[in-house]
């Protein structure tokens, strides 16, 4: 399943309960996309998060539906390790 990385920008700091975050989770499922895991920046209002879905358009779909901003969406091919080598995602 293709591998995407989505920036999202909040007018006020992230706080999400885990209610929120089951709600989200449940969306995703919908939608066939799988949230793996969010980088949060210092200011807590923007986040980094990569996903599995089956394309942008999904992921775009589970972020109106759950009120959340989708600011930028780049599909993943692969991954660079630290020594310079690369990797399929």
């Amino acid at each position: 399943m293709p591998v995407f990385m989505i920036e999202r920008r909040y007018a006020d700091d992230l706080e999400l309960s885990v209610d929120e975050v089951d709600g989200v989770n449940r969306i995703n499922a919908d939608e066939g996309v799988e949230w793996l895991y969010s980088f949060l920046s210092a200011d807590k209002r923007k986040t980094y998060c990569l996903y599995e879905a089956p394309s942008a358009e999904a992921i775009r779909r589970a972020a109106v539906r759950a009120g959340l901003p989708a600011d930028v969406i780049v599909e993943m091919t692969a991954m660079v390790r630290p020594d310079g080598t690369t990797a399929p995602l």
